[in-house]
């Protein structure tokens, strides 16, 4: 049966179909605005499967493994409001321009997504309309807000990566990544590395670029804040208790560098 022709539609989201946005903690005090491009998995029911294995879908390839733990803690360690997405990268990867081949991706590492070929443009739209817009509009009113009411606003997007890719194990416990800012990232680069049981990556194994990324780019260097990625492997947060204690030591080194940061965010 062909895939597409019996959900063509105008409308992708419907009855029982989660909405995009999560969000914790939005009165949060913090500076820092967290974000969570990656944190969930779900799938719009009229997409059905996507034409793959429950066993692909809860790969690294559907979603950023352990990091929606991690994201809920920290916001509430922090008194941080987190924002974050709940459909899975398969659907729309909202952490990549929306040009990009990559943002509804045909073939994601080895495996190829059936549901992704040759998608008409009303619901390639629709996907965009419905699951990345929200999510980046909401990012956009909150920072709107906080600059208006005059707060300080850190930008920090939260990540996970494999430990192993293409056969090649990466041995990095948590990295930095970054663009253009290189206060906030050098910051957290020189906390990290103090910790002393840490392999740190810096922009390794990713680096962000506006070809490959959205979020930094546009909410982060677009509107001048301070920002920074974090990526944490996957392998040290798959069970609650590695995403509460990667949490609290974030949470311990975040509100170390915002001490550090205060005179260059004080504005008004």
């Amino acid at each position: 049966m062909d895939l597409h022709t019996a959900e063509a539609t105008d409308q992708l989201l419907g009855e029982g179909d989660i909405a995009p946005v999560h969000e914790a903690n939005a009165g949060g005090r913090s500076p820092f605005l967290l974000t969570s491009d990656h944190y969930g998995r779900a799938l719009p029911r009229a997409l059905g499967d996507l034409g793959i294995a429950e066993s692909e879908l809860v790969r690294h390839i559907g979603w950023d493994i352990g990091i929606a733990g991690v994201a809920d803690g920290l916001a509430k360690l922090l008194d941080a409001h987190l924002i974050a997405q709940r459909y899975s990268r398969l659907v729309i990867d909202c952490n990549r321009p929306p040009a990009a081949a990559s943002s509804i991706p045909v073939i994601s590492e080895a495996t190829a997504i059936p549901r992704n070929e040759g998608i008409p443009d009303d619901e390639r739209e629709a996907r965009r309309r419905e699951i990345f817009e929200p999510y980046h509009d909401r990012i956009d009113a909150a920072i709107d807000a906080r600059l208006h009411a005059k707060r300080p606003t850190v930008l920090v997007s939260l990540h996970s990566f494999t430990p192993v890719y293409a056969g090649v194990a990466r041995p990095w416990h948590i990295a930095a990544l970054y663009n253009r800012d290189t206060v906030l990232p050098q910051l957290l680069l020189r906390h990290l590395r103090a910790e002393g049981d840490l392999v740190v990556g810096d922009n390794e194994p990713y680096a962000v670029s506006e070809l490959t990324d959205y979020t930094i780019p546009v909410h982060g260097e677009g509107r001048g804040l301070v920002n920074t990625g974090i990526e944490i492997r996957q392998d040290l947060i798959t069970d609650p208790s590695g995403q509460r204690q990667w949490a609290e030591r974030l949470a311990r080194i975040l509100g170390e560098i915002e001490r550090e940061l205060r005179p260059e965010l004080l504005v008004g």
